[in-house]
This record gives C-alpha cells, sequence and structure tokens, in this order.
C-alpha cells in the first residue's frame, strides 16, 4: 500500500541520497515528526544539517514543570515542548541570531528569590537587562511587546522560579494575538531561524487522560509520565483527550487545516522516540489525523524509544504499535490497514529479533534492525538516525 519496501537484508542509509542532502539541506525532505518533550531535540538539531524542511506537530498538553504554572496563571496550551524544539532547529551558526537564542534558551534560577526574580523579568521589560540589550532594534522591540504582555496580565502570585524566558515570550504572544499560538510561534521562528517548521497540533488547551486497565482513570500529563510523581503501576489501556472535567471525543477535537496541509506534503512520517502515550499517541488523537496519514504512500516509520520507558508499562514492541495504531485506524476508516498508517518500524541491532519478528505476525508491518546506537547504550546516535530518516526519501 505504501512506496517504501525495504527489504531486512538492505543496508541504509543511501550514501548518496544523504551526501545530496547535506550539500543542500534547503532542498532536503520533507520529514515529519508526531512528538513531543526532548526525546528527539537531539535528533531534531543533528537534521538540520541534512534538511530545513522538517515538520514538526508537538503536543500541547503537557502539565508539568514551568508549563504548567504558565497554564495555570493564563488557561493557556502548553507552550514548553514547542519552544524546545525551536531552539533545536535554530540556526546555532554565527550567521543566525545568537543573542536572541541565548535570550529564549534562558531560565531563571530554581531556587532564586521570587522579588529578584520579577525583578530580573520587569528589566527585560523595560529593555535594561543585558540578554536584551544585546539584541539590536526592531528585534529587541518585538520581544519587549511579547514579554510586556505577558507582565501585563501575569498574576502577582506567579511563580518565576526556574521560568524559561522563551515561555514567557510565547505567553505573552499567545495573549497578544487573540490567543492563538500559530502567529507568535511563526514570529519565534523567524527570529532565530527554525530550519524547519513547528506547530501545536491544535491549538487547544486540554489535558490528557489516560484509562488503566485495572480500571481507573487519570487526567493531567504529569501524572502520566513517570517523571514528576510515581509512575504508572498499571498498564495504559486507553488515552483520550479532556477538558479537565470529561472526556472529549475525537470529533471535538478536529486536527486544523494546516497541519493537514502539512501532513499532505510529507514525503517521510515518523512516530519518533519520546513517552508513548503523551509525546507520540497524543498527537494522533485528534480527528482527521488518521485519515490524512493514511491518505499519503510514503515511508511511515515508528522508531521506538531505547531504554525503559514508564508509559510503556505492560506494552512490548508489538503492544506499542497496537497502541499507535488504534487511534490512527479508528480514523481513517474501516478499509485502512497497519501498513496504511505505519509502514516499517526501525529498530536498533540491541532489539532481539524475536521482537521484531512478532511485530511482523501480529501487524504485518515489516521491522528493520539496523545499528542505530551504540552497544550499550541507551540513546539513538543521532547521525545515524538522521541518515536513515533522509535516506528513506
Amino acid at each position: 500500500m505504501t512506496s517504501i519496501h525495504v527489504a531486512r537484508e538492505v543496508t541504509l542509509p543511501d550514501d548518496l541520497r544523504v551526501a545530496r542532502a547535506e550539500s543542500a539541506p534547503h532542498l532536503g525532505p520533507r520529514i515529519l515528526f508526531f512528538s513531543g518533550g526532548s526525546a528527539l531535540n537531539g535528533i531534531s538539531r543533528r537534521l538540520k544539517h541534512y534538511t530545513f524542511n522538517s515538520m514538526h506537530l508537538i503536543t500541547p498538553f503537557d502539565s508539568g514543570g514551568s508549563s504548567q504554572v504558565l497554564r495555570q496563571a493564563f488557561d493557556i496550551p502548553a507552550v514548553g515542548d514547542l519552544r524546545s524544539r525551536l531552539m533545536a532547529l535554530a540556526d546555532e551558526t554565527v550567521l543566525g541570531q545568537p543573542d536572541v537564542y541565548a535570550l529564549f534558551s534562558h531560565r531563571l534560577p530554581k531556587d532564586g528569590d521570587q522579588k529578584a526574580l520579577r525583578a530580573e523579568v520587569a528589566r527585560m521589560v523595560q529593555g535594561k537587562h543585558p540578554l536584551l540589550s544585546a539584541i539590536a532594534k526592531p528585534m529587541r522591540q518585538l520581544i519587549q511587546t511579547q514579554l510586556a504582555r505577558f507582565a501585563d496580565e501575569v498574576p502577582d502570585d506567579f511563580d518565576y522560579r526556574n521560568a524559561s524566558i522563551g515561555n514567557l515570550i510565547l505567553a505573552g504572544g499567545y495573549l497578544g494575538n487573540g490567543r492563538a499560538l500559530e502567529p507568535v510561534l511563526f514570529l519565534m521562528s523567524k527570529m532565530v531561524d527554525v530550519r524547519g517548521t513547528v506547530r501545536a497540533i491544535v491549538d487547544e488547551n486540554l489535558q490528557l487522560g489516560v484509562e488503566l486497565q485495572d480500571g481507573r482513570r487519570i487526567v493531567g500529563q504529569r501524572q502520566i509520565s513517570g517523571k514528576e510523581v510515581a509512575p504508572l503501576d498499571s498498564p495504559i489501556a486507553r488515552l483520550f483527550l479532556s477538558d479537565g472535567d470529561t472526556e472529549l471525543s475525537a470529533d471535538a477535537v478536529p486536527l486544523p487545516k494546516r497541519n493537514r496541509r502539512l501532513i499532505e506534503q510529507a514525503e517521510v512520517i515518523c512516530y519518533p522516540p519520546g513517552s508513548l502515550f503523551s509525546s507520540v499517541i497524543a498527537n494522533l488523537l485528534p480527528a482527521g489525523v488518521g485519515r490524512a496519514v493514511a491518505k499519503r504512500r510514503v515511508p511511515k516509520v515508528y522508531l521506538p524509544s531505547l531504554g525503559k520507558d514508564p508509559e510503556a508499562l505492560g506494552h512490548n514492541l508489538a503492544g506499542q504499535i497496537g497502541a499507535i495504531l488504534t487511534p490512527l485506524l479508528r480514523d481513517a476508516g474501516p478499509k485502512a490497514t497497519p501498513r496504511d498508517v505505519v509502514s516499517h518500524v526501525l529498530c536498533d541491532t540491541s532489539l532481539p529479533p524475536d521482537d521484531c519478528a512478532k511485530v511482523e505476525k501480529v501487524h504485518g508491518i515489516p521491522c528493520v534492525r539496523l545499528p542505530l546506537a551504540a552497544e550499550g547504550e541507551t540513546r539513538y546516535d543521532v547521525d545515524a538516525v538522521s541518515r536513515v530518516l533522509v535516506s528513506l526519501n
């Protein structure tokens, strides 16, 4: 059903294709990722050497860390993962905008005095902080405008500890653009010369919820991921979107047309490493994602996380793929097959061959084992993965 035909004996990547991409990254392939969190940032940072055309649909449902502080203060979608990916894709050469990058990446101290931290942000609003004064006009004025909007609406009890300045700028831009993320994401992308496209999968302030195999229901990403609270002790049976009180049907949260067009332009689609449910599957829940993916006749690959993922409790590789397939096939319709939405699984050679064989037996999806990580490592070799993804085009 798809245009990729990779035999298990074939060695990837295609060096000629990779070399061509590296010599002209502005003409590189349009690789689309459904992701969130920081797991893909290293790969993204390397991938921009091969293509300036990668596309990243990011979950805005994070409810932990400084993103949650902003969500509670302003009733906005989570912006931390969006900022993080923008920074990973920014032009970090001397030809880029290093002063703007430094500001957007700056984080206030975790243990700072609240009054002192508030005063530091106030100096930024006034343009008197060294990080702001280093930026030339008119860009400095644009940034001050976003920060000023944040400062105008920030609650008196806002917790500035560990706050990312880039997140505060995104929040101010969101508030100043009719509570819309797309305009401020576009502006920030231009400010740091982002080598790709970064968008929220939907521009909605929603929560993630799960139904566990033992029957419990839990709402809130931070309650699921096992990072800020104890990991789940029962496997996740189902993921859903919630307004915080009630579960929402997929039809109630449609994929924006601009994001559907991105999927329609993709030359490779990747379900990348990251927390299985809250970083990857969360992006597959809006209505229209499965239909858009199924229509594309391009490589659609799953690159599973290495190491332990607390969210994948009770899910072997075949089970992880089954969890990804569920929302996609439900949306794609009764005639869609697993190969229509996931054409291949790409695994490191550390994965047992029997696990790959089970994927093919259960889902009919070829599983290709490649040397994608150094021996004994629980992280992918970012260059090896980037070269393989570029080769798939």
